[in-house]
Formats: structure tokens, sequence, C-alpha cells
């Protein structure tokens, strides 16, 4: 069975491909923006009532509640036990402006991730069937045989359903390869 895996993450490459002007925007956000860094920053100083430049890890997760995420409690004990190695219960300024800029990436990575499952899922259907595929396959000249744009789709289709949905989706694209 060859490994469609690529192709399908060309396509979406090639799919979602903004424009000049896009390119630049994007280019100059590799780095967090001016208001990312201060609510990561109003968020900290909540919590930092005494100024010492540090938080409980007891407040961690309400500070990234405070920022829009939700993180799991495995989550948290993970972030935890990498930055309070030696165990004095405290997170400095720097290690949570680290974790935060990780999360808010993240997210974006996920927001555009989701931008070009739309770009596949043009009737709305919540799902990417064989026949978006085929559509994005043409609009891109490419040509694929039914059976190899099938075996594409086949390879994300963690469910079984003859669909792709949005968090089959998203775990093909946040893999570095399925082959």
């Amino acid at each position: 069975m060859r490994c469609y895996h690529d192709q399908l993450l060309r396509y979406v490459k090639l799919a979602s491909r903004p424009s000049s002007d896009q390119w630049k925007k994007n280019a100059a956000k590799i780095e967090l923006n001016e208001t990312q860094k201060q609510e990561i920053k109003e968020a900290f100083d909540l919590f930092d009532v005494d100024g010492s430049g540090t938080i409980d890890v007891k407040e961690l997760k309400i500070a990234m509640r405070a920022l829009g995420f939700e993180p799991k409690k495995e989550e948290i004990k993970k972030i935890i036990a990498e930055t309070d190695k030696e165990g004095i219960g405290t997170i400095s300024f720097e290690e949570f402006f680290a974790i935060m800029s990780v999360k808010m990436s993240e997210k974006d990575e996920k927001e555009e991730i989701l931008k070009a499952f739309k770009l596949f899922d043009d009737d709305d259907t919540g799902s990417i069937s064989l026949n978006n595929i085929k559509r994005v396959a043409k609009e891109l000249g490419e040509n694929l045989t039914d059976d190899e744009l099938q075996e594409m789709l086949d390879e994300a289709d963690h469910d079984g359903d003859g669909e792709i949905n949005k968090e089959e989706f998203l775990k093909m694209m946040q893999k570095t390869t399925l082959c």
C-alpha cells in the first residue's frame, strides 16, 4: 500500500497557500504579538500578588484558564513536572511565558489546520468525503485514480466511516508521518 499522507499534506498546503501579502503577515507572526505578550503578563500578574516574579504551581491551571485554555489535570501535572524540577512549588514568569507561548502557537496551528479542513469540506458537512478529495485534487491539477484517492482517505479515516472528520484530520496533520 502506497503512503498518501505526504500527498494529502501537499494538497492541504497548496489549497490553503496564502497570497503574497498574507505570507508577509504570517512571517511576522512567528513570535507572539504585543497583545499576546501583554495577556500572558497580565494573567501571570493576577497571581503574583507579592511581586516575587513567581506563581504557585497550584495556580497554573487558573492562570491558563484566564488565557482561554482548558488544560486537563494530566497536562498540568506534566507541565509542573517539566518546569518545577526542584519541587519548590513555584513557576517563574519566564517559565510561564514559555509555556503559554507554546500553548498559543499550538492554538494558532490548530486554527490553521481547521481552516484547511474547511477548504476540503466545501459542502459544510463536518467531514471530508472522497468527492471532497477528488475536487481538491482536480483543482490542483493532480491526476490520481479513484483507488489512489480512496487509499488517501482510508489512511486518515480511523473510525472507518468512509470520511475524515475534524478529529481525524487534526491527528493526521499534527503527526509528522504515517508511513
